[in-house]
This record gives structure tokens, sequence and C-alpha cells, in this order.
């Protein structure tokens, strides 16, 4: 399995041989800490099968990850008398201890070609604004031994990207030198060899204040769930926007099935918010996106009120399945000559639901309407006087034909359906040769 590296470009990720890479992840935070080895493998089963290639996980989990036992009963650090839970001192001992879990998970990952993005803590143990904690990173010297030894462990495992952060703000000075102290730690560690991002609280984006320091190789947004129809394309385009250029992604836009702005007197986003996020944000110009599921990333295990089911119903919950359709679409042209192309639009661009995106290369065009709006499109913007023309289904891959068309003027496209569930992407193919 190669690592991953930037593309020349400044826009993309590819792998070590140039090939490109669109990343399409999933949320699995509490990985590591609830799954047993069995489980892990369904679920890793489960996402390579429906095409997703990047799962997010976490070290130090959210929900007390440093006192809950995993499925072994082990805990990732030792507990010193009179002074608690120690980063530099990890619980290594006995026949399979929480890291020899984790190492079995990051090595399936690898053989079904999964790469893992892999946060060494939550930020609450950074920064405790909220979360259960406790602050074990107040100090540089603590951020810097920990994450050298865990970069350490995992410098010969090619399916590493480190992702530092996780959701929370850095408050104070100290919060900002303690991750540059643990980019530091990851990059003395395993010589470089893995990318290194930032996952930021919600609504946030890691390039503030991080776009300009050496180490962070790409962006992350957290464009969150706190309302549907959130424009991610936005933020997206604002560090698209940024020099020197670096990739972007959303990497925790609203999940499937999780309440919206968190309380249960309101609707649950669901398989069209899911869509939506995702061709927004990547027309935009992101490199690729993460899904999440609300029983998923906690790894839920019996069905409540707030989490709506288990893990196992979750994995096959209808938005899963419709995100692979997105990364075939942008792996079925050339990909690195890809870039936003709003300028194609004609009409003054809805805010809100409605919003329309459009992106294109040097002879091909995919322009996303949600809830079956009609697009009204600038055509002779690509080359030669015809082009094919195709309706996509964001939810199986299917194509419906339009047929061949004179590339002059402006044109109304009528989707094959409609409803307020019906999105489609136009894609338009120059007949040139």
């Amino acid at each position: 399995m190669q690592s991953l590296q930037i593309h020349s470009e400044g826009r993309y990720l590819c792998t070590e041989d140039g090939a490109p890479f669109f990343w399409l992840g999933d949320t699995a935070w509490e990985l590591f800490h609830r799954l047993t080895r069995e489980e892990a493998t369904e679920y890793l089963q489960n996402r390579h099968d429906k095409g997703f290639n990047v799962i997010q996980a976490v070290a130090l989990a959210e929900q007390d990850g440093l006192g809950a036992q995993n499925a072994y009963g082990r805990i990732p650090l030792r507990r010193h008398a009179g002074v608690g839970y120690l980063p530099i001192s990890p619980d290594t001992t006995g026949d399979y201890s929480y890291w020899d879990h984790m190492d079995y998970i990051i090595r399936q990952a690898s053989r079904l070609g999964l790469y893992i993005a892999l946060l060494p803590t939550w930020g609450d143990k950074v920064n405790r604004c909220d979360g259960v904690g406790p602050e074990l990173f107040r100090d540089t010297n603590t951020a810097y031994t920990y994450t050298k030894w865990l970069a350490e462990r995992y410098a010969q495992d090619a399916n590493i990207i480190w992702v530092l952060g996780g959701d929370r703000d850095m408050e104070k000075r100290r919060h900002f030198e303690v991750e540059c102290a643990m980019a530091r730690g990851l990059r003395d560690g395993d010589g470089g060899t893995h990318l290194i991002t930032f996952h930021p609280k919600g609504l946030r984006t890691s390039s503030s204040p991080m776009h300009e320091e050496e180490w962070l190789a790409f962006n992350m947004i957290q464009s969150c769930h706190c309302q549907r129809s959130a424009p991610n394309y936005t933020m997206i385009e604002h560090d698209y926007s940024l020099q020197p250029k670096k990739p972007v992604l959303d990497a925790e836009p609203c999940y499937e099935d999780h309440p919206v702005n968190f309380k249960m007197n309101n609707d649950f986003f669901c398989d069209v918010d899911v869509r939506k996020a995702a061709y927004w944000s990547v027309f935009a110009g992101a490199c690729g996106h993460t899904y999440g599921h609300h029983c998923i990333w906690s790894m839920n295990q019996e069905p409540g009120s707030y989490f709506m089911m288990g893990w196992r119903e979750a994995m096959d919950r209808p938005g899963a399945g419709h995100m692979q359709y997105l990364r075939a679409l942008m792996e079925s042209r050339p990909y690195f000559e890809r870039v936003p192309a709003q300028e194609m639009l004609v009409q003054e661009n809805r805010d809100g639901s409605n919003h329309m995106r459009a992106t294109r290369g040097k002879r091909y065009a995919f322009l996303y309407t949600p809830h079956s709006m009609n697009l009204a499109v600038h055509l002779g913007q690509l080359p030669g006087e015809q082009l094919h023309a195709q309706w996509y289904d964001p939810r199986t891959g299917e194509t419906t034909e339009i047929g061949i068309i004179d590339n002059i003027g402006d044109r109304l496209f009528v989707t094959p359906r409609h409803g307020w569930e019906m999105d489609y992407v136009l894609i338009l193919d120059s007949m040139d040769d």
C-alpha cells in the first residue's frame, strides 16, 4: 500500500506513484475504543465494499477514552497514584494491550486498501472546554513525547494520515503551541513519511490559524450538525483561495440520522442532506469528502432516543451507500484538471436548500442541482461544436441519456424526475476529438 502525498498542482491528494486519490472518508471516532477484532473487521469490510477509502478514528477517544475499557478490558495509558493518567506512559503491558488492538485494526484496514486518518487524541485532552477530558496535554514536552512515540509505532504503516485537533478550539496560546509540538513529534517519529492535517471545531476551518504552518499538508473544515443546508461550499471556497495552495475537504459535515442542532425536538438529517453536503463541497473544489453517521462515530450498541439504532444497522443506511457514486463520478474523468465552474450557471444562484454548484475539467463539466431544480447553463465554455449530455443519479450512479447538443448559447435542462429528494448531476462532455 502506498502512502499519500500532495499533488504538485497543490489542490489534490495522490499516491506515491502520482495516481489520483479522491478522499472518501467515514467517521468512526470510537472504532479502537469500542469494537472487538471481529466487529472491527466486519465494519471495515462493509466500508470497503461501499467504496470508502479513509476511516477517521481516534487513539485517545472522546467517550471516556482514558477510563472506560476497550472490548478487551484495556485502557491506553497507565494511571499513576497521585498524578493520574500520563500520556508519556502508554500501557503496553500484557499479551494484548490497547495499542496491540489498534495495531490489529490498522493492519486489517491496510489489507482492505483503507487509510486510517488517525487522531492521536480527541481535543478535550488539550482543551477541555467541554467533554470528559482531562487535559493531559498542557505543555509542549508532554505533547511532543507522546506523538513521537505514536509516530514511531506506526512509521512503517503506509495507510496512516495524521489528524491533529479533535473538535476543540485553540482558545489560548498554549493550545496552539501544544498542537504544533504534536506535529513536531509526529514528524520526528515517522521521519515525515505521513501527511498531517487538523480537525477543527464545528463551523471552523484548520486554515485559521494553521494554514501557513509548514507541517499542515491540507485543510479540513467542519460544517457541522447545526443546520440543514449549511453552506459548506463557502468554507471550501475560502480555503481554496488561500496561498500557499493546499487541498481542502469537509471532514465533518452533517451526519445521517443526527438530530439537527443536537436537539431531539428537531428533525434528523437524512440521506438528502448528506448528499447535498458532499456534492456542494466537492464541486466547490474539495479534494474529497467525509461521510458520517450518528450511530457509527459513537459505535452505538443499542437503539435509543438520541442514538436511534445500533452501529450494524447504521452501516447500511441509504446515505452511506450513495457516497460511492460521488467517488465514481470524480474518478471517471481526468482528475487533476478539475476546478470550480460557477460561471457556467445562467441564473443568479440561490442560497439555502436549492443552491447549485458546477465544476469542470478541460473537456467535461459536472453541474449539481438539488431537489430536481431545472438547470440553466451557459454553453460554449467547453471545446467543440457539440456536447454529449447526460443526467447522473447520485442515488444509483446510473445515467439517463439527453443526447448530442449544440455547444452554443444558453440552455435549460429539465431533470428526469422531480421531488425534493431528487437531486441530479448534469454531465457535459466535449465531442471535439
